[in-house]
């Protein structure tokens, strides 16, 4: 059968994009972007399947709901680590740093109004329909946790649209979630079954998330496909026939259509002057930097076990939270002594008022911030045995109000006139993005986490679709 000829251009000199493991000597494992992958929902399901196809299901490393890594997830706020409630009693009684039983919030909940706009804020969602408390504490650590972002300027249509449809269809979040939509669960396969039935939270890798993407290129190598490092898109244009001649550093290569995972600015800066209009939707879609402190320790103890503590803006806004890793994945603590490994998480939305410019922050400034936290927030008085620094710039990206106008349908990526053709969903007032590649007729697939989801899951599912245009879901 006809097999297209793939070439992948990476402009670094490593696949994997933000999934970066550092590996140490005796064994200790240090994720700099994505620490774990949850198995939830279709798209969990079909990442989970490619992990078998690639033969890692024995590399895989749960978090099953039964653990405290699943069940124990903090706030610190007012100057004290809290757990977020679970169970009943959170529900019937007040648990700090909430002055009221969340069941008023749910009861709020269910005896609101739907809303009536196209989009509104994260934050202005849950105020109207859980009350200021919920919006200015959890829901604003729970932005800054998953996007880096300020829930006052995120859209919730774009950013959680599971929960914007539930309210569209049931008039209420926790009916609409309780119900469910009726969505398929995507494919099937043992990871996928072990995963419901042990309730995973989240799953790892036993090299880290890395081996994810060396995977990947091991994969795809012998079946034909061409990877080449060190090769950055200096400019994108087309030949009079109609197809991509891609300017890069050594040379040019001619391509029949383009797939780009590029953040959506930096493929703006690369695209011919007659696709402007795409340019100028691209550039709306903005990014925000996060600095990575990976701390290990000897010796200590954390005076709690979970997941990892956010922390609200209101409290320190240069500092999103601190994630436990060793309680998740304690396979990644390598040899020796019992070690306690963090990964403090700083600046996002609010990297330029708290740090300057990403580009040229101190590391120790970052690392003398991070142990600091650590101390005050942990208690861990000692200095960690090992710590690596790394920021990262615009690395995710902000899906700020209208974004759904920008960009079309979450979770199926951005494609070019094969996906013009038929349309998944009813037309919106300004699928922007959609449109300009429609009508330009430009054989460009747009992928990555600018568009349709930042989740590893998201990138994957978009990239999954993009090809099922191309070439056909068989493929």
């Amino acid at each position: 059968p006809w097999r297209p000829q793939v070439l992948l251009l990476e402009a670094s000199g490593r696949l994997g994009g933000w999934l970066q493991s550092t590996r140490a000597a005796d064994g200790t494992v240090f994720e700099h972007g994505p620490r774990g992958i949850r198995p939830a929902g279709a798209v969990g399901a079909d990442t989970l399947h490619m992990v078998s196809e690639l033969g890692l299901e024995g590399a895989v490393l749960p978090v099953p709901g039964d653990h405290p890594a699943s069940r124990n997830r903090f706030l610190y706020t007012g100057g004290a680590l809290h757990k977020l409630p679970s169970g009943l009693g959170g529900l019937l009684r007040p648990v700090p740093p909430f002055s009221r039983a969340l069941l008023w919030s749910g009861a709020r909940d269910l005896l609101a109004p739907a809303g009536t706009e196209p989009d509104e804020s994260v934050h202005a969602f849950a105020h109207r329909r859980f009350g200021r408390e919920v919006a200015d504490i959890a829901v604003d650590s729970l932005c800054r946790g998953v996007f880096a972002g300020d829930c006052r300027t995120l859209s919730v249509r774009s950013c959680f649209p599971a929960l914007f449809q539930a309210e569209r269809r049931r008039r209420s979040v926790l009916l609409g979630l309780a119900l469910g939509s009726g969505k398929e669960r995507g494919v099937e396969s043992g990871l996928s079954r072990r995963a419901r039935a042990e309730r995973w939270s989240q799953w790892s890798l036993r090299g880290g998330m890395e081996t994810l993407a060396e995977a990947l290129a091991a994969f795809v190598r012998p079946r034909g496909v061409e990877l080449r490092c060190h090769a950055p898109l200096r400019r994108l244009r087309r030949h009079a026939d109609g197809r991509w001649q891609l300017t890069l550093d050594d040379g040019t290569v001619t391509a029949d259509h383009v797939v780009s995972a590029l953040p959506a600015a930096a493929l703006a800066e690369v695209l011919p002057p007659e696709a402007e209009p795409l340019a100028r939707e691209l550039r709306r879609i903005p990014a925000v930097s996060v600095a990575v402190v990976n701390l290990q320790y000897r010796g200590v103890t954390l005076p709690v076990t979970g997941f990892g503590h956010l922390v609200p803006s209101s409290e320190d806004s240069s500092l999103l939270g601190i994630v436990y890793d060793s309680v998740a994945f304690p396979q990644h603590d390598g040899a020796g002594a019992a070690s306690v490994r963090l990964t403090v998480m700083l600046g996002g939305a609010w990297f330029g008022q708290s740090f300057g410019d990403p580009a040229s922050v101190s590391p120790s400034l970052l690392l003398q911030r991070a142990q600091e936290a650590v101390r005050r927030q942990l208690g861990l008085d000692a200095a960690p045995t090992h710590s690596i620094v790394r920021v990262h710039q615009a690395c995710i990206p902000q899906y700020t109000l209208g974004h759904w106008q920008r960009t079309g349908k979450r979770g199926q990526g951005v494609g070019g006139p094969v996906a013009a053709e038929a349309p998944t969903a009813p037309a919106r007032p300004a699928e922007r993005i959609a449109r300009v590649l429609a009508q330009q007729q430009l054989p460009l697939s747009l992928i990555g986490a600018s568009y349709a989801g930042v989740s590893v899951n998201d990138c994957i599912a978009s990239a999954r679709a993009a090809v099922g245009r191309l070439l056909g879901p068989q493929h």
